[in-house]
């Protein structure tokens, strides 16, 4: 935790709140809309957001008319140096003694919007913890880390087109599994969440060239939470020999407000400890994790939670290695951290690892729960306690539907 320095204090009064997940020292990036007006870009303050869009008609920020688009993709390609001035513009207009005529929107009127067009998404696997206990529950201990997990990040592309935002219901899958006979056609019956961190890059890479990972530090925009649907039964029966596929699919649900790097910065922290050194391209040159407490509810009670600071490799490593092949990059791209598990059973981001695969039930308001039945609804929640203040990512939440056969 951060200490020295008193929190900033801003006019908008829920921000001072040391609980409030927006504080002026958090400001981050969305997309709202109210009544039938279109969707546009906006700041989360308090229990407020403020209008960039309205900001930069009345010429009070500068961002090239970005700020009326429906997405984000716009004004995150100007680069660094743009979204560094509409910070510190934003966090002058907003402190005590600020402009409070800004244009102001109550987040309870307001409708959030997916924040960014995803253009690619590709899900890692960055846990020791979690890829341990899962290799475990199929492997045994012996075999459960592939040979490759300690020297590089290990992922699979994802598809883009069913990232939604936070509130979106997401519908049971239908497929494959394997039955007594062979394959069965069925709705899913072991239903899952993964507990991830998304970041959001936010500059293009050329085709043919590597990233270092300084490099990829700066091309990070900020950050999201991530649930990763997975339909486990499914998986299990697909997943050899090339990987995850219908299972990942069904959908992928991200929190509605990117936080900052720079928002984060106070918060840096190192991982967990290398087991053997990584190659050179991989190495950091400072750490690139957070101390930031991370966890996820089941309607409504808590279940578990851990530090974003146990994972093996950070997001920055995810996109120096995602370029090595010479693979480029582009704005909008989403990178899922893999689940984020502590090595208790409490800190675990899924229920395939907290209930052994589904040997040990557990009791979710009086019910039991081996996975995720219709009508369950799952939420992430993450902050970063700071001395009097922190920075939150406000809710991602999904409800089950029941399958369509």
């Amino acid at each position: 935790m951060p200490q020295g320095d008193m929190p900033r204090r801003s006019w908008v009064a829920a921000a001072n709140d040391p609980e409030c997940d927006f504080p002026i020292e958090n400001l981050p990036f969305g997309v709202f809309s109210t009544g039938s007006g279109a969707p546009r870009c906006g700041v989360a303050i308090g229990d407020m957001i403020v209008d960039l869009a309205a900001c930069e008609a009345r010429g009070l920020l500068s961002a090239e008319g970005t700020f009326a688009a429906p997405r984000l993709n716009d004004f995150i390609a100007l680069g660094r140096p743009v979204w560094d001035d509409v910070r510190a513009r934003l966090t002058e207009l907003l402190a005590e003694g600020g402009d409070e005529t800004l244009p102001l929107v109550a987040m309870a009127e307001a409708t959030l919007h997916l924040p960014v067009r995803v253009t690619e998404f590709t899900d890692f696997y960055a846990s020791k913890n979690h890829a341990f206990n899962v290799g475990a529950l199929f492997r045994g201990p012996e075999n459960a880390l592939p040979p490759q997990w300690t020297h590089m990040p290990i992922g699979y592309n994802g598809r883009a087109s069913s990232v939604v935002v936070s509130g979106t219901d997401i519908r049971r899958p239908m497929g494959q599994v394997k039955g007594e006979n062979g394959p069965e056609w069925t709705a899913c019956r072991r239903l899952d969440l993964e507990l991830e961190l998304g970041a959001i890059v936010g500059m293009d890479s050329t085709m043919g060239e590597r990233v270092s990972v300084a490099e990829a530090e700066r091309m990070i925009f900020g950050y999201v939470l991530l649930n990763d649907w997975s339909a486990r039964d499914i998986q299990a029966w697909e997943y050899q020999p090339l990987g995850p596929f219908q299972a990942k699919a069904l959908g992928t649900t991200i929190s509605p407000w990117i936080v900052t790097q720079a928002a984060l910065e106070p918060f840096r922290s190192e991982g967990a400890p290398r087991e053997v050194p990584l190659l050179p391209y991989l190495q950091e040159e400072r750490p690139g994790f957070y101390d930031m407490t991370i966890g996820w509810t089941m309607n409504g009670q808590q279940m578990g939670e851990t530090n974003y600071n146990v994972m093996y490799y950070s997001s920055a490593q995810q996109l120096a290695h995602h370029t090595v092949s010479g693979c480029p990059m582009r704005v909008g791209d989403l990178l899922g951290s893999g689940t984020i598990s502590g090595p208790a059973p409490e800190q675990t981001g899924a229920l395939l690892e907290m209930t052994e695969g589904g040997k040990k039930p557990m009791t979710v308001n009086g019910e039991e729960r081996t996975f995720i039945q219709d009508g369950d609804e799952i939420g992430l929640y993450a902050h970063a306690q700071g001395d009097g203040y922190r920075i939150g990512f406000g809710p991602c939440t999904g409800t089950i539907l029941p399958a369509r056969d």
